[in-house]
């Protein structure tokens, strides 16, 4: 028997979620929860409530010196000079053929002195990131890979604020979003926090050493009983950013994907030189010939991953790279990459679901718009 589950990783917290019956699977070298009472209750409950997720697989780098902000304007797209301290940006890592190596966060903080960047990483390409920032660091930065060393709680959804507030004194509603801070969290310990969220959900992020983290994962909980806070899966991370319109690396965006493509034209900044900005500004100019599009089913059925896009007479146009039921819309939504003739609201796709032909419509993103 090859049993592989010697080899992976466990986070600070799985024995935790293997306490709580959560279904455990392989995920990016970790063994992590993909889902405990089931995907609709657990996106229903972030989406209306509070929801909390342990995402400790994904990377931290820390990113210091004379020449750490050359070095992020260097091999990310997006213009890391706009930072200010405390506030963070969605950017990506151009590969030097005009695709993506990953997209990933770039936190501006400090602590005293200590002026640095937090860089947050996919899980599954923490190595393949260390090794590409690395190689194209030339400048006077230090790096440092924390990432064995952390964990990480997304705390999802409308009452997270109200869950949260009791276990810190700076004032958590006044954090804009896309901003993070250091705070002490009472009976645990110095964190970072941040409002970043992947859910739309609103939530906050919290980062720490991995001694802290069973510590964390109870004073929230505790705190949270009041709003009927549940452990989320991986599943409903999953069907939460779909609603979005979010990007997952991997599915929708890759090493073979521009992020003019996938619709990241905005994190694209020309206004200085990067990995791949001379590629990317010719792409720019010419027009780009296929977009990543959302969509909605009009025939019963579920679009999957890998899944082609087909046309009027079979042939294939398009990939799905994003598909399921949406649990808070209760239709079959997905993206996937098509031709820019066909990427406008209204243009009708046809999805061949293994044989069986699905009719579908090109949507605007997000699918989901949450209550105000």
């Amino acid at each position: 028997m090859n049993d592989t589950s010697i080899e992976l990783k466990r986070t600070a917290l799985s024995s935790v979620h293997e306490s709580l019956g959560a279904k455990m699977v392989p995920f990016a070298g970790y063994l992590m929860p993909v889902l405990y009472s089931g995907i609709n209750d657990e996106h229903l409950t972030v989406r209306n409530d509070v929801g909390v997720f342990d995402v400790s697989h994904m990377g931290e780098f820390i990113v210091r010196g004379p020449g750490a902000l050359d070095l992020i304007q260097k091999v990310t797209s997006n213009d890391a000079s706009k930072l200010t301290s405390g506030k963070v940006q969605y950017s990506c890592l151009p590969n030097g053929k005009g695709g993506i190596v990953d997209d990933l966060l770039v936190y501006k903080m400090e602590r005293g002195d200590d002026h640095h960047y937090v860089l947050v990483v996919n899980a599954s390409n923490i190595q393949k990131d260390w090794d590409w920032i690395n190689k194209l660091n030339t400048f006077d930065a230090q790096l440092e890979n924390i990432s064995d060393h952390m964990s990480l709680l997304a705390v999802q959804g409308p009452k997270a604020t109200a869950t949260l507030q009791p276990l810190f004194d700076v004032e958590l509603g006044a954090m804009e979003y896309y901003t993070a801070q250091y705070a002490e969290m009472k009976g645990v310990g110095l964190v970072l926090i941040s409002s970043t969220g992947y859910t739309g959900a609103g939530g906050y992020e919290v980062y720490m050493p991995n001694p802290l983290a069973k510590k964390a994962w109870d004073a929230i909980f505790t705190a949270g009983a009041a709003y009927g806070i549940k452990p989320a899966g991986l599943a409903s991370r999953d069907t939460l950013r779909l609603e979005m319109g979010f990007c997952l690396y991997g599915n929708d965006i890759d090493d073979t994907t521009s992020p003019l493509e996938a619709g990241l034209g905005w994190i694209t900044k020309f206004t200085k030189e990067f990995t791949d900005s001379a590629v990317l500004k010719a792409q720019k100019e010419a027009g780009v010939k296929r977009k990543l599009v959302g969509f909605e089913l009009l025939d019963r059925g579920i679009p999957r991953h890998g899944y082609n896009i087909v046309d009027a007479s079979g042939a294939v146009i398009g990939v799905v790279t994003s598909g399921t039921q949406s649990p808070s819309l209760n239709k079959a939504i997905g993206m996937g990459y098509v031709p820019v003739s066909l990427s406008a609201p209204g243009s009708e796709l046809v999805i061949d679901a293994r044989g069986k032909s699905l009719k579908a419509v090109v949507v605007k993103m997000p699918f989901y718009l949450q209550p105000k």
